[in-house]
Formats: structure tokens, sequence, C-alpha cells
């Protein structure tokens, strides 16, 4: 139970400063973005820091879910099943995508690689770890 309280809580925080950023918080905004040559390689906008925000949110009612906070409202199937993806795409993100994000990213000399590897790899295990773990408890 434990392991899903701590994921949760990190994916509340991760949700809270999206939603600090989409709301005009400048902390830590310089370094969350990939880039090349110098470059951010897109802007998100307000929508999509939201977007992303929600995804956070839901994922930690999920887990949440998983642990039974939610009494008997949904099918407990539905938890279980949403806690193994949000491990396995947690997962994912830890391994990367072969250029820019991850273990495996070939650029890392940027402000955002160095970040990458030594905070959002960790932190994205971290969560994997502990989602994976709360998906096995009833």
């Amino acid at each position: 139970m434990l392991s899903g309280i701590l994921a949760a809580s990190l994916l509340i925080g991760l949700s809270a400063i999206h939603c600090y950023w989409a709301f005009g918080g400048q902390w830590g905004q310089s370094a969350v973005i990939p880039e090349m040559e110098g470059k951010p390689l897109f802007h998100p906008g307000k929508g999509a820091t939201l977007l992303v925000a929600l995804l956070l949110a839901v994922a930690a009612l999920t887990l949440c879910g998983q642990l039974g906070f939610w009494g008997a409202a949904l099918p407990p199937g539905l938890f279980s099943w949403g806690t193994r993806v949000i491990a396995g795409a947690f997962f994912l993100r830890v391994i990367g995508d072969f250029r820019l994000v991850g273990l495996c990213k070939r650029v890392r000399t940027t402000r955002f690689a160095y970040w990458d590897t030594h905070l959002y790899v960790p932190l994205c295990m971290i969560v994997a770890v502990l989602a994976f773990c709360a998906a096995g408890d009833p």
C-alpha cells in the first residue's frame, strides 16, 4: 500500500507543477523541453500543459483506486489494469526514444539532457517501480 501512496503523491506533485507552468509559472521551465542546437523542439501551450497535468492527476487517482480508496464505485479490474498501464508508460519513458529522452538517448550535451539523466529518468523509474508494486496490491 505504501508504494501506491508514494507513487500517487509523486504524480500529484508533478500534476501541480504542470498546473503552475500552465498558469504562467517560470521556475524550472528552461530545462523541461528537449532541445537541439540550443533551441527547444516545441513550445507547449497552456492547453497541452494542462492536459499533462490532468493525465498525471488521473494516474494518481487510478493508483488510489487500486489501493481501495474509492471503495466499490468502479470495477477493481479497471484500477489494476490502469496501474499496470501507468507502470508501463513510465518504464517506457525511462528507456526513452533513442534520440533525445531516456536512458537510450544519443543527445547528451544539452541542459535538458543533463536534467533528464539526473532527475527525470530516475523519477520516472521510481514512479514505474512504485506503480508496479502497487499493481500487485489487492
